[in-house]
């Protein structure tokens, strides 16, 4: 969202040092780690097709792994990128008070955590219209939507709660920041 943003990059130089550091460091890290996790919760739960697993099991495991594992691993990361690099001044406080506001930006893109926080939900759809397809009460509801589209449609929507669920922490975690 910043104006010459992309040209900046393409001159290469300090900017593009930094940009890429950021993301082998940060985006990568975060990504791999909270996708590996969901990613071994689908396995599980497509191993055993037959079991009524539950979407609120897997609500119960999914979600707070990926709200707590993108913001603590953010904090992890930050910290280390103050003490490593030189990062937030230096300072492991500055990194740990910015962790809140930028990740509550980046629901909207306003950063470039935004681009790994729907990186690392994207991959929970799979999860979610699996477990949606095994579950006794929106398994029937979601059958009646029209097609195959409804544990597409009810998956869509607990991705958007997710999203909520981060955001609103994130905003807590300023809110208490600020008292």
């Amino acid at each position: 969202m910043t104006p010459g943003f992309g040209a900046m990059l393409l001159g290469g130089g300090l900017a593009l040092g930094r940009f890429a550091r950021q993301v082998a460091t940060n985006g990568l890290p975060v990504v791999f780690v909270v996708n590996y996790v969901s990613f071994f919760l689908f396995a599980t739960l497509a191993a055993k097709p037959a079991s009524n697993y539950g979407i609120r099991l897997v609500l119960l495991v999914d979600l707070p792994v990926r709200v707590f594992g993108f913001i603590g691993l953010h904090a992890v990361i930050y910290v280390l990128s103050a003490d490593l690099f030189g990062s937030f001044g230096g300072s492991r406080a500055t990194a740990l008070r910015v962790v809140a506001p930028t990740l509550a930006r980046s629901i909207l893109f306003e950063n470039i955590s935004g681009a790994y926080l729907y990186a690392t939900l994207v991959s929970a759809l799979p999860l979610y219209v699996t477990a949606i397809k095994n579950s006794g009460t929106l398994g029937g509801l979601s059958r009646r939507l029209p097609g195959r589209s409804g544990p597409l449609v009810f998956a869509v929507a607990f991705f958007a709660f997710t999203v909520l669920a981060l955001t609103a922490f994130a905003a807590l975690l300023i809110w208490w920041q600020a008292h």
